[in-house]
């Protein structure tokens, strides 16, 4: 439906890769190394697209192509202080440890999760984010301990994923876009792209 060039995925995450696929879209994925780093200060919306965008530059000889990438963080605030100060993000765990401890800060808490994505298009590149509020419950530390050994969340942000038993059983509220939480606001990205084939075939 969408009049668009060849497209690549530059994601080795199989959610985003299943949400294109439900997007109808026809890509290629294709992962390049990049440096995740990111200056001081940044707010969390900032932190996702400059690292979106990180990964887009590596893209950067592919000319004839469309590609998309992104970048997804969990983020504790505080919602009464106003300052990069109050805010503390969670990446990947690195190790069971830290996949404990991070499960133990959301549990009972509400967290925002953002995306940034980055279309890379005629050397051009767009970014953009979308940010999800996610509310859970009360876990106990036989429930922490059962999600690690059963899933194994070390390639999630946050060390969770909302499509699997922690959304199902401790998630009680979203406000916001679901697919954002999975690692693709895919409404967001649609309408990019929907914008990008219009100005394509305005050009034929």
């Amino acid at each position: 439906m969408l009049h668009l060039p060849d497209i690549i995925l530059g994601s080795k995450s199989p959610r985003r890769k299943e949400l294109l696929q439900l997007m109808g879209l026809d890509f290629e994925v294709m992962v390049k190394e990049t440096d995740e780093s990111y200056p001081a200060r940044l707010r969390p919306e900032q932190i996702v697209m400059h690292i979106a965008e990180a990964k887009a530059a590596a893209f950067k000889n592919e000319k004839e192509k469309l590609v998309i990438t992104a970048d997804t963080l969990v983020v504790l605030t505080d919602e009464s202080v106003e300052s990069v100060e109050s805010v503390e993000i969670l990446g990947k765990p690195k190790d069971r440890l830290q996949a404990v401890e991070m499960l133990g800060k959301l549990s009972g808490s509400t967290h925002k999760v953002f995306t940034g994505v980055t279309i890379l298009h005629n050397g051009e590149m767009k970014s953009f984010y979308d940010m999800t509020k996610v509310s859970c419950r009360k876990l106990s530390d036989k429930e922490i301990n059962f999600y690690i050994e059963n899933y194994k969340p070390f390639d999630k942000a946050g060390s969770y994923g909302i499509q699997d038993w922690f959304g199902v059983n401790a998630v009680t509220q979203i406000e916001g876009s679901y697919t954002n939480v999975m690692g693709l606001p895919t409404e967001k990205l649609y309408a990019a792209l929907k914008a990008i084939s219009k100005s394509l075939i305005l050009r034929v």
